[in-house]
């Protein structure tokens, strides 16, 4: 278990909207780690000061996230959906905002 508010914070969103948000982001994302019922995306620490998204919550300074070891990447349990690298642990707090926004919101419009 790793203490969030350190290097990083970490923002825990269900499954279903963080893979949309995932689908989204694309490259752009940095780490992912799911866990159950729940995506984590881990944030420059102090980024989400202003943070107001439905069903999203920020874990910083006196919460605790368990990381698994880079190679795991299969649950049960905690596992990664996009391992960390050397410079892909964080994704920009603003493109995840807006990437989990997109991802609640109802659906308008006509796909042609």
């Amino acid at each position: 278990m790793e203490a969030a508010g350190g290097d990083w914070d970490a923002v825990r969103v269900p499954r279903s909207v963080g893979l949309d948000a995932l689908a989204i982001l694309g490259r752009r994302s940095g780490a992912v780690l799911e866990d159950r019922a729940a995506l984590f995306f881990f944030i420059p620490r102090g980024t989400a000061a202003d943070w107001d998204v439905d069903g999203t919550r920020i874990l910083g300074e006196d919460d605790h996230v368990v990381v698994p070891p880079d190679r795991r990447t299969l649950g049960p349990g905690p596992h990664w959906r996009i391992c960390p690298g050397p410079d892909s642990w964080t994704t920009d707090a603003a493109a995840l905002q807006a990437a989990l926004e997109d991802a609640v919101s109802p659906r308008t419009g006509v796909f042609r």
